[in-house]
């Protein structure tokens, strides 16, 4: 038995022109709306992976960490902590997640492995019996960042998480299985170094969680990139193998930021030179490899 739902972390926002890169405004608000000051709303969104004896989060989204002033400015207007409210409805406390996978650690996506942010107090990890995966890479440039993406990571995390003694990194290349349930990991550098995408295959399926990669439906659009990438021509090259390869399987793509969906197939263009989505599903809960309505 597994089962596989796309879940919401908490939303915040992001600056229009850094998501879309150097594709002008003309173009992207054809798309998405922008607030007064140029954001666009995003979700954070994980998957919930259950088999009979694990519970799996796929990352767990910016949560409700920041501070007062940090959440104004990021637009993060649930103080609550979204994804805890969310799996409760699952039935899951955090102390039934077993394991709690990241691709890589940008604050937007290891934030809610955090708890909420109080007064005078530092928040602390939740979640307390999860064996913790990151990659080698990842880790490697989140605690020895970069000036260009310093501000993207969280050092008391990092900190917290050698203390716990639960953190296994991951070379790249490595396969994690669980009953029926393989997750492989595509490794890739064009957003930041060392970000795995997570390929999850099951009986009669397959789900790839790409997270940066691909952050939302207008991602997949072959040359459109985010400011905030490394190296936008590589993320083209990984990004065409990766659709190319999930295209011909007919897997599910789950969209880390995107606002209103959290899956789609893909396709190539009529005209071969990129990819449309197909099967756009505002929520995806696959059983036994069957996706339920939406």
């Amino acid at each position: 038995m597994v089962q596989i739902d796309s879940v919401l972390s908490n939303a915040y926002r992001l600056d229009g022109g850094a998501m879309f890169g150097n594709a002008p405004k003309a173009l992207w608000e054809r798309w998405m709306q922008a607030d007064e000051q140029n954001r666009l709303r995003m979700a954070t969104r994980t998957l919930l992976v259950r088999t009979a004896n694990e519970i799996i989060l796929l990352e767990t989204g910016i949560g409700a960490y920041l501070e007062p002033k940090l959440r104004e400015r990021f637009g993060v207007y649930e103080s609550e902590h979204m994804l805890v409210k969310r799996l409760a409805g699952f039935g899951i406390s955090p102390a039934d997640v077993t394991r709690i996978v990241f691709t890589h650690l940008h604050f937007d996506h290891v934030g809610g492995l955090l708890s909420a942010w109080e007064e005078g107090k530092e928040p602390h990890i939740l979640f307390p019996n999860a064996e913790v995966y990151a990659g080698k890479d990842a880790w490697e440039r989140a605690t020895h960042p970069h000036p260009r993406d310093r501000a993207s990571f969280i050092p008391a995390l990092h900190r917290q998480l050698e203390e716990s003694g639960r953190l296994t990194l991951l070379r790249g290349d490595e396969t994690l299985t669980f009953g029926e349930v393989e997750i492989h990991f595509l490794p890739t550098d064009g957003h930041t170094p060392g970000l795995l995408v997570a390929d999850l295959r099951y009986p009669g399926g397959r789900v790839v969680f790409p997270t940066d990669l691909i952050p939302g439906r207008f991602w997949v659009h072959l040359p459109i990139t985010m400011g905030y990438d490394r190296f936008p021509e590589l993320l083209i090259e990984e990004k065409k193998a990766l659709l190319t390869s999930l295209a011909e399987d007919h897997g599910w793509l789950v969209y880390v930021h995107d606002p209103d969906y959290a899956a789609s197939r893909v396709r190539p263009s009529d005209d071969g030179s990129t990819f449309v989505t197909v099967d756009l599903q505002p929520e995806l809960s696959i059983v036994s490899g069957a996706p339920s309505p939406s």
